[in-house]
Formats: structure tokens, sequence, C-alpha cells
């Protein structure tokens, strides 16, 4: 995923990404290889659920 630009927020250092057709999306820094080292799984399963919101908050949010 190309990174288009990074922002601190509330809960930390997030980054833009592009989202293909949906647009873009905002990752937390601990869900990319940039954060701390990753976790001994590939994705948490809280991980995935979180993922999920976000896809249908923006799929949502294109929908109108």
């Amino acid at each position: 995923m190309r990174v288009l630009f990074e922002r601190r927020l509330a809960g930390g250092l997030a980054f833009s990404c592009e989202g293909g057709p949906l647009g873009s999306l905002m990752l937390p820094l601990v869900w990319t290889d940039r954060g701390p080292a990753a976790a001994s799984a590939p994705l948490s399963y809280e991980v995935l659920v979180e993922l999920a919101d976000v896809v249908a908050a923006v799929k949502t949010r294109h929908a109108g």
C-alpha cells in the first residue's frame, strides 16, 4: 500500500494510504511494518475485526 502522508492522532501516529477504488484509509502505526515488532501471527483476530469495521465504514461513506 502506498503511504500518502502521516498524521499524529490522539491514539498515536497513523498513515493515510491509498485504498484503491474506495479512496484512502487511515491505518494506525501498530497495524503496519513501520511500528513496533510484529506479533507472533501476521494478524491477530482483534486487528482483523478492527480492519473489517474500517472497511465497512469506508464502503458506507462512499455508497451514498
